[in-house]
């Protein structure tokens, strides 16, 4: 049965102009690997047999994002779409970009340079599908598989190391025994690949559907460059732990990142400095990193049982990271499996409907949240400068202790009591 792939407008329209001007045209790669799965695909790529400069001349808007390499985007209103001639990459010596490129009128010597047969298929509506390395037969069967000798593809590019193991996390596929045994030959040469290429593989890893398969880039000896952390962790015995809270989290770059790094140390504090350290070296974003050491700094917070102690921990901890708190240990719980894990998690479950409460009622928990401001204690004469910042605080704990106590008239009462002192807490 021919198969059918429903294009973008625009994406079919690309391949009109190229084919009525005498060449070939096909979209190809991981959205034609995506609609055969009946995924949405995230971009359309098109090859050609039109060369750069043939394909600017055809379009109106175009910009040359990787012209040296084949690429031209063509504008279609304010989305762009990659055109890149049929091509043959010459040598990889730093060991992720061809030194150079030769175009080739052959649509096979293209597909060959790809990476796995489920990315190597090419189509075109009146033309059909073209499968020369069985990437068909491989999506049927759940397979990795990389095209051609898997030694030669990884000795080209070493990121395709990492994207074996996330395609096979984003799909729940396997990945093939002769590529495996590839990637594990071959795992020391991701050294030459950026932090954060191998980064953004990894992310992508964590927030698929099995973040777990990250126990098969350290089968496969990925880990071991770059979170060699993880094999000290799988040696302490904790990895089954460590995956079951890791799916039981929801699919959040700085929610399951802390969920893997969890386990790494058994104190807060030291757990959240490692995580600093190893969200450093993978070139993590300042918030994210953040975040991550945020939420393992409080991980094993005590969840309180009234308003008054909750309202102290969201002070403690803040709001958003008391979101993330509460998933984490619920999480965790479900790692565990402890004997009273339901009973455990219908404690969280009350916790969290308590926080809830508190937000919704806006009850203060924050300085911002104040019925006063520093301006309001200076017009009322108290002086610029640190004692502005502990009376503050002094009046945060008064309102924390009492939430009706948040009042300008009773706060600034309080602030300029006689017993108040300078406003130390």
């Amino acid at each position: 049965m021919p198969l059918d792939i429903s294009l973008p407008r625009a994406v079919k329209e690309i391949l009109d102009v190229l084919t009525d001007a005498g060449f070939e045209a096909f979209i190809v790669g991981g959205c034609v690997r995506d609609s055969i799965l009946g995924r949405t695909p995230g971009d359309w790529d098109i090859t050609t047999s039109a060369k750069p400069q043939q394909v600017k001349e055809l379009f109106r808007r175009t910009v040359d994002t990787g012209i040296k390499h084949g690429t031209v985007t063509v504008m279609v209103g304010k989305t762009g779409y990659e055109v890149t001639t049929y091509r043959i990459d010459g040598a990889y010596e730093d060991g992720r970009h061809p030194d150079s490129v030769t175009f080739t009128p052959d649509l096979g010597e293209d597909l060959r340079r790809r990476d796995f047969t489920i990315n190597a298929m090419a189509w075109h509506p009146d033309r059909g599908l073209v499968d020369l390395f069985g990437g068909m037969e491989d999506l049927r069967r759940g397979m990795i598989r990389c095209v051609g000798q898997a030694d030669s593809r990884f000795e080209e590019d070493a990121l395709r190391m990492m994207r074996a193991v996330r395609f096979a996390a984003q799909l729940s596929f396997r990945i093939e025994e002769n590529t495996a045994a590839a990637v594990r030959k071959n795992a020391p040469s991701l050294q030459r690949i950026s932090a954060e290429r191998i980064h953004a593989e990894l992310a992508k890893l964590l927030l698929s559907s099995h973040p777990d398969y990250i126990r098969d880039a350290c089968d496969l000896r990925l880990t071991a460059v770059f979170l060699p952390e993880y094999d000290l962790m799988r040696g302490a015995g904790t990895e089954e732990e460590t995956l079951r809270c890791l799916k039981s989290i929801e699919p959040d770059q700085a929610l399951r990142m802390a969920a893997l790094l969890s386990s790494f140390e058994e104190d807060d504090k030291a757990c959240a400095a490692l995580a600093g350290r190893i969200c450093r070296r993978l070139k993590m974003d300042n918030h994210t990193r953040g975040r991550i050491m945020q939420i393992l700094t409080f991980r094993s917070l005590p969840l309180q049982s009234d308003e008054r102690g909750v309202r102290k921990q969201l002070s403690l901890a803040g709001q958003e990271y008391y979101d993330d708190l509460l998933r984490l240990q619920r999480a965790r719980v479900m790692g565990y499996r402890p004997a009273d894990e339901a009973a455990q998690l219908s404690w969280i479950d009350e916790k969290e409907d308590l926080y809830r409460k508190i937000i919704r009622e806006g009850q203060p928990f924050s300085i911002r949240q104040l019925a006063v401001t520093g301006s309001d204690l200076m017009e009322q004469g108290m002086e610029k400068g640190p004692r502005i910042g502990r009376t503050l605080q002094r009046l945060l704990n008064l309102v924390i202790e009492d939430p009706s106590m948040n009042s300008k008239e009773k706060l600034l009462a309080e602030a300029f009591a006689p017993d108040s002192g300078p406003g130390l807490l």
